[in-house]
């Protein structure tokens, strides 16, 4: 039974930091997901774009970014280690 709940149970580890009790805020990923689809979804296919993200902590953002230029920039840089490299 255990070898069924490790395989299912998989918790994001920055949600788990949000919600620690502390004097930091973390951003939760729910959260950062919402805020970047507010920006006009072709940023992550366009292999021109740069993102910063000055106040980064937990870099939940950042993580949130690199996940959807993996996808975006798929057409574009077919190989998936010279995406990651240009990520």
């Amino acid at each position: 039974m255990s070898d069924v709940y490790e395989a299912v149970y998989n918790p994001d580890v920055l949600e788990c930091i949000a919600n620690l009790s502390n004097d930091e805020v973390f951003t939760p990923p729910e959260v950062a997901n919402a805020m970047l689809d507010l920006l006009p979804q072709e940023l992550f296919s366009d292999p021109n774009t740069k993102f910063l993200d000055p106040a980064c902590k937990s870099g939940v953002f950042l993580r949130e970014i690199a996940k959807r230029l993996l996808t975006g920039l798929e057409d574009k840089i077919p190989d998936l280690q010279e995406r990651v490299d240009h990520i």
